[in-house]
Formats: C-alpha cells, structure tokens, sequence
C-alpha cells in the first residue's frame, strides 16, 4: 500500500507540473507579475488535500477545512483529466487538426464539463431492491436496507446525511445495516455539526448494526466508539447477532485486524459460531476471501469499499484487484452485493460509476 501512494503522489506531481508547464505557455505573453500570482495560486491549490489531511485533527473555523477538503480533492480529479484531455487534444491537432489554437483552452473547457457531469451523476444515488428467497428457516419477509461508505466528515456534512437518512427511512425497513465507513478521516466535524442528530433519526424495529472499516481506525477507533454511543448505531467487530427473525447477523472487523488466520477473528472463528441450518448474512467492510465466504456457505453477504473505483479509470482498476468489486452476484452458495457506496470519499464527483442504496427482501421457509 505504502508503494501505491508513493505511485499516486509522483504521478499527481508529474500531472500538476506538466498542467503548469502548458498554463505558462498559454500565458506567455503577459506581464510577469501576473504569472508569478498565478504559480502561487496554482501550487496552493495543488496542496490543499495535503494541508487539510495534516491539520485533520485540529480545530480550525467550520468552514476552512471543509473548503480545503473539497479543493484539494477536487483538484486530484481535475489533475487527472486535464492531463489525460490535454494529452488527447494534442494527438488530434497533430494528426487531423495542425491549425487548431488555445488547445490548452479547449482541454480546460472539456475537462470542466466532465467534472460538471460527474457532480450531477453524484447527486441521485441508485436505490437497487434485491429480492431473495431461502431454503432456510426464517419469519416472514425482512426489508433489509444496507449502506456502506457514508464518509461522514468534511466531504458528507450534515445536509447530505439527512437526505441519506431520509432516503434510508422511507424504505421502511425492519433492519438497517451499515457496511463501515460511516466516518471519514475525524470525528471534529461530526461533533462541530451535531451529525447524531440525524444519525439518531434513523428507524428499525430489528436494529441499526455497523460493521468496521479502514477509516474508523484512521479516524480513531475508540473515539469512533465513543461517538456512535449517541446513537442507535451498534458497531460491532467478529461478532455474531442473532435477530428475532432468526436471521445470524455476521459482523467482521476490517482485514488488517485479522491478517493473521489464527486470530480470534478469523472466518473460521466466528463461523464456529453460527448454526449453518439456519439463515446468516454477513457484514464486512472489504470484499476479500469471497471464494472462501462462499465455501463457507454464508447465504447473504454484503460489502463496500470499493466505490466500484469512483472516478474512472478506477473502476477498472478495481475490477482486476477484487473478486468482485461491485454489484449483486449470485456465487455457488451466498448472495454477495458489494455496494459502490451510498457517499463517497473526497470530491463530491463520480465519473463512470453511481451511488447506491441496496434493499434487501429476504425471505425463507416459515
């Protein structure tokens, strides 16, 4: 992982370089003091993620960090596109179009299109119904509605998380689940805007249960703890609950807790725990040992943390790293959903992906 930031970062310096070098020859006419305004203002954005991630945990003015959160993240996306735009309008105009000027110009109005398209496609998440039918033990017909990757912080304030809780409440359901994730990166904006609040408005008669993800232990996992207390939110790891329906609620902790298969936390661990002629859904942050889920004969299993790549071309890219890393599909036993995420991380922008909130109607032998 350490070796796929370092990648990351030299390619994002490379990118805002090679922008820069081609925004000076635009400009290169004017009058130095106004290119020297403009590299300030040009380097200030580019590490604006950067600055806000150092200063996380610091109790700046409301406003500040969440602007900076936004620029910075933002600004990535930008980087991208507009060097991979820039880079296709110049193999244009040297194969077809030798006359074409203020080609820089043109690859930054694309570019702000494509970016404008990707805001629009974030602000209406997929509301996908999955029915499915059990030959197992089980009362009735339990509306399950499951979301991962909420990113509460400066990305998803407390606007955005009424809207998810009201989308989420008006499903009706009798158990909401939660596939970690639920926090971003610190817990000062969710105490600075009251976010439980809205989180204490969420409805279940069965339960509101949370399995953990990678960023409640970036956040701090204690103080994650400590804040879900206000609400009715049960975080749980390698835990086994079963629910009044008789339905076994698998929750597993994140994967770096349990490299190591010995462990207490183990698949085999908790599996020792559950009753195999009965019905069991599994929460887990990753969606990692599918192959071996599955084996393990786990009917319903449901995951996040893909984003299904958010921003293309990483759908691609998690398409090769993950078994699966998006969807409903139907293994030789389990039911496996791996949710793109009902939020996101960073930029309020999904290009080549969608948002998405999955009801479950599960049903099985009375």
């Amino acid at each position: 992982m350490g070796i796929l930031l370092i990648f990351i970062l030299v390619c994002f310096l490379i990118g805002n370089a090679y922008i820069f070098i081609r925004a000076l020859e635009t400009i290169k006419r004017v009058h130095w003091i106004v290119k020297v305004v403009f590299g300030i203002i040009f380097w200030v954005l580019a590490l604006q993620l950067f600055i806000v991630m150092a200063l996380r945990n610091t109790n700046l003015p409301e406003f500040l960090p969440k602007m900076m959160f936004g620029i910075g993240t933002t600004w990535m996306v930008f980087v991208l596109y507009m060097t991979l735009t820039i880079l296709c309008v110049d193999i244009v105009k040297r194969l077809f179009l030798r006359n074409l000027r203020h080609s820089f110009l043109i690859a930054l109005g694309i570019t702000a299109a494509i970016l404008t398209g990707g805001y629009i496609n974030n602000l209406t998440p997929r509301v996908e119904t999955i029915e499915i039918k059990l030959d197992k033990p089980l009362k009735g017909t339990t509306t399950i509605v499951a979301v991962s990757d909420l990113h509460l912080g400066y990305g998803t304030g407390k606007e955005k998380l009424k809207k998810f809780v009201r989308m989420i409440n008006e499903q009706n359901p009798d158990l909401i689940i939660i596939g970690g994730d639920l926090i971003d990166n610190s817990l000062i904006p969710l105490y600075n805007e009251k976010m439980d609040e809205e989180l204490r408005e969420l409805r279940a008669p069965m339960g509101i249960y949370m399995a953990l993800g990678n960023h409640e232990y970036i956040s701090g996992i204690e103080e994650s703890y400590r804040f879900l207390e206000s609400t009715p939110i049960k975080m749980l790891a390698d835990s086994v609950v079963t629910l009044p329906n008789g339905l076994q609620l698998i929750l597993r902790d994140d994967k770096h807790k349990y490299r190591d298969s010995k462990s207490n936390s183990s698949l085999e661990y908790l599996m020792s725990k559950v009753d195999k002629e009965r019905a069991s859904f599994l929460v887990e942050h990753q969606p990692i040992q599918l192959s071996q889920i599955d084996k393990e004969k786990i009917d319903i299993v449901f995951c996040g943390h893909t984003h299904h790549g958010q921003i293309w071309p990483g759908n691609i890219a998690t398409d090769i790293i993950f078994e699966q890393s998006h969807g409903y599909r139907k293994w030789n036993h389990s039911h496996i959903v791996v949710s793109s995420g009902l939020s996101l991380w960073g930029p309020p922008i999904r290009i080549g992906t969608k948002s998405d909130m999955i009801v479950f109607k599960v049903s099985g032998k009375e």
